[in-house]
């Protein structure tokens, strides 16, 4: 549904994407996880056609994202709020489905369903202004999907929201890919991306460094388990690659308090691909 074919694209000094190449498949959420300024959203903006890459092709359904007929088949939220305040979440919809083509009957059909998709029917005569960021963030993603489009690309959809919203927005992205919509997916929360991600693609410096699903990435990159065992004197950690038969060992070493064990995750795949110093 959506390809990268050896992207690139820098400002001045800086590569905010090199060589980056992958596939959508369709009915997938593909999340891409990054730490901040890793060309996420750079990533975003050329795959929908609003940069033009330095080399390298993005394609939508086989062809340019900037052909006005393909331009109707996807819906972007982007990370920086694409809502007009003065307006009323209704006109919001409205406005944004009226630039897809939308009129009519089945403009307020669409807009309708998008109110109540996102659980804002109630709130649909208020002004933007009046908001809360959940609330915004929810209307963002309303916004990209009143025209039914194939392809949807949300660049951090639940940043600086509460977790009702979160919950919420991940209800309607799992409903999305029900409904057979392809989603990319860019965050740099880990928990999201494990819980909602078919296939994850970790980049960083605008490269791609690993691509899999989650069960694969962290056989790969996750690193051993570890079981963490406190005794009389204290605690010790464990790596090991059998829990169960370390455990087994601790237990013939004395009186065991209690013990816990530690999976490898996707947060230990990110570490250890990204590294762990700090990113301001």
């Amino acid at each position: 549904m959506l390809g990268l074919q050896n992207l690139a694209k820098s400002f001045g000094q800086i590569k905010a994407v090199e060589g980056l190449s992958l596939e959508l498949h369709r009915g997938e959420i593909f999340g891409l996880l990054g730490p901040n300024g890793a060309g996420k959203t750079t990533t975003v903006n050329l795959a929908v056609g609003l940069l033009r890459p330095d080399s390298g092709r993005a394609t939508i359904a086989g062809e340019a994202p900037t052909a006005s007929q393909t331009r109707k088949r996807i819906g972007v939220a982007p990370q920086a709020l694409a809502l007009y305040d003065d307006l009323t979440g209704e006109e919001n919809i409205a406005f944004f489905g009226r630039l897809q083509g939308l009129s009519g009957a089945e403009l307020r059909e669409k807009a309708k369903w998008a109110l109540e998709f996102v659980q804002l029917t109630d709130r649909r005569q208020n002004r933007v202004s009046a908001f809360s960021g959940g609330m915004k963030r929810r209307l963002n993603l309303a916004v990209a999907v009143v025209h039914d489009p194939e392809l949807l690309l949300l660049d951090e959809p639940t940043a600086g929201v509460d977790p009702q919203s979160r919950h919420a927005i991940f209800n309607n992205i799992l409903e999305l890919r029900k409904m057979g919509r392809t989603i990319l997916y860019t965050t740099h929360y880990m928990e999201e991306a494990q819980r909602l991600c078919d296939r994850v693609g970790i980049m960083d410096q605008g490269r791609l460094l690993a691509l899999d699903t989650v069960d694969g990435l962290i056989a790969a990159h996750g690193g051993p388990d570890a079981v963490v065992a406190e005794w009389d004197w204290g605690e010790e950690r464990i790596e090991t690659p059998d829990p169960v038969e370390e455990l087994a060992k601790l237990r013939g070493r004395g009186h065991l308090l209690r013990f816990r064990v530690e999976r490898a995750n996707l947060e230990n795949v990110f570490l250890n691909l990204t590294g762990k110093h700090l990113r301001d």
